[in-house]
């Protein structure tokens, strides 16, 4: 098993791995929410994939773990002087793969790529399950001035 990027062809898979992901993330999904969520990611995905979201894989027969990076481009400052970053979503491993490092060795090669794309740093928001994984790579926790606020519409 080795890990790569995921392309076009593997659209499909990618949306199945999302479903799953979201329906451990949220407890479930509704019927309704789940078939918007699966009329929208193709588009999203042919839109987006190797162009400012990149998708790391590990397949068997078919994907069995992935990561998301998505790469923004802001204004410059101080805290991210190159106006590159990214963030790490849907860090998703099948369960019946738990537990072998997978996620680990796709996390160590998402890093490796965002540093050879000259990223000023990566985020991610963890749950509790995933913290120890992203302490083991070297994610550290942030402390901030700011409040984290948003809108809902």
């Amino acid at each position: 098993m080795q890990i790569e990027k995921a392309d076009l062809k593997d659209i499909n898979e990618l949306v199945q791995m999302r479903i799953e992901y979201l329906t451990e993330d949220y407890g479930g999904l509704t019927d309704s929410q789940a078939e918007k969520i699966r009329n929208q990611l193709p588009e999203y995905y042919n839109n987006h994939l190797n162009k400012d979201l990149f998708v790391y894989v590990m397949k068997s027969e078919k994907i069995i773990s992935c990561c998301f990076l998505l790469v923004s481009e802001k204004p410059a400052n101080p805290s991210f002087i190159n106006g590159r970053t990214g963030t790490v979503m849907n860090v998703y491993t099948r369960p019946d793969f738990r537990r072998k490092g997978i996620a680990k060795k796709i996390m160590e090669f998402l890093i490796s790529d965002a540093k050879k794309m000259k990223l000023d740093f990566i985020e991610l928001k963890s749950t509790d399950n995933g913290y120890n994984l992203y302490k083991s790579v070297g994610f550290e926790d942030v402390f901030s001035k700011y409040h984290n606020m948003k809108i809902i519409f």
